[in-house]
């Protein structure tokens, strides 16, 4: 799916000879892995109500509400999606992920990523 997306961006005549992260950046887009990771932590948002057990240290430097990260003896126990999202989740500043909304946790997700891009080769 990414290649077609580099390809599709390049069609654009103005922004054929730019890189596919420059062509991104003008038409305001992100990468699909991106993508898949911002979908990921809207659902962690909506999830956190009960269903995931918080970390009771409440002397946290970030967000405050951090998800407990498991030590796990199987490498298929990482792929599981709380263990995969955890990190990503609990480096977030604590405004985002204390949104009153979904929407408005999209808006402040999708502007802290403005200059904070996401590493999707940590998660």
């Amino acid at each position: 799916m990414e290649k077609i997306q580099r390809k599709a961006t390049k069609m654009i005549p103005e922004l054929r000879n730019l890189s596919y992260e420059r062509r991104l950046q003008r038409l305001e887009l992100i990468t699909l892995e991106q993508r898949r990771l911002r979908g990921q932590l809207i659902e962690t948002f909506k999830y956190l109500n009960g269903l995931f057990e918080r970390d009771g240290n409440v002397r946290t430097r970030n967000n405050g509400q951090k998800l407990l990260l498991r030590n796990f003896k199987t490498s298929q126990a990482m792929n599981f999606f709380p263990v995969k999202i955890a990190a990503t989740w609990n480096q977030l500043p604590e405004n985002i992920v204390s949104a009153a909304t979904v929407n408005t946790f999209k808006n402040r997700l999708d502007k802290f990523w403005i200059t904070n891009p996401p590493s999707t080769t940590s998660y």
